[in-house]
């Protein structure tokens, strides 16, 4: 895909053949970040795991300090107090058999689900709807839980899924472009670490390869491993 000019003034701001330290690659990628719209910060990490392998997956969730910078829908799957305690924490949709059909009718009006552990016999007839969504509720990153109250708000205030892709990268956006540069520095800092956590039984070698990090319109820029872990 050919570049505009904007891309092509931002990219030759940047070396390619540099591995910057973490607030160099931080300055760097406000300065570049010229679109006209609040731009996503996104991180790029390559693992060296292969995934194929199931003592090789890396996943898991990452609460992201200063946020993420949007607004994330969450819907419910719970019933009685639970349900109550759902709404009461500020899920956007909460049901249980009414919301199985609205799901499945194509209606996912909601970005993260969240399920109670008894709701799952019926959650679990929506895997081949959320599951190539990167929806399906999930007991590892905190998705199924009985603590659904904590588990909305964590959802709303920031928490990131991350789970590692078939070529052993990780992507995830982690702010937006008009945070300020210690603010993602530390979002950058928190995920990497959530990352490092999750590393795998099976893992060989170098674990944590390479990051980059971009905004949505912007070149990336490659981070030195050692300042941002």
């Amino acid at each position: 895909m050919a570049h505009g000019k904007k891309y092509k003034e931002s990219a030759a701001k940047i070396d390619r053949t540099k591995h910057y330290s973490l607030e160099e690659a931080v300055k760097l990628l406000k300065e570049t970040a010229t679109a006209k719209f609040d731009e996503t910060v996104e991180i790029a990490m390559n693992l060296g795991v292969d995934p194929r392998h199931a003592d090789q997956m890396v996943r898991g969730v990452c609460e992201l300090p200063k946020g993420s910078g949007r607004t994330v829908r969450v819907g419910v799957f719970a019933r009685d107090a639970k349900a109550d305690e759902a709404k009461a924490a500020g899920a956007d949709i909460v049901g249980a058999e009414d919301l199985l059909e609205e799901v499945l009718k194509g209606n996912i009006d909601f970005d993260r689900c969240i399920a109670t552990p008894d709701m799952m016999p019926l959650v679990g007839r929506l895997g081949k709807v959320l599951g190539p969504r990167g929806m399906m509720p999930n007991p590892k990153v905190g998705t199924v839980t009985p603590n659904v109250g904590e588990a909305v708000k964590s959802a709303k205030g920031g928490a990131v899924e991350f789970r590692v892709e078939k070529a052993g990268v990780i992507h995830a956006g982690i702010g937006k472009a008009s945070f300020n540069e210690a603010d993602i520095a530390e979002n950058v800092r928190a995920f990497v670490a959530s990352v490092l956590k999750a590393k795998p039984t099976g893992a060989k070698g170098t674990f944590l390869k390479q990051i980059a990090i971009s905004s949505t319109m912007g070149p990336g820029v490659k981070v030195e491993v050692s300042s941002a872990s």
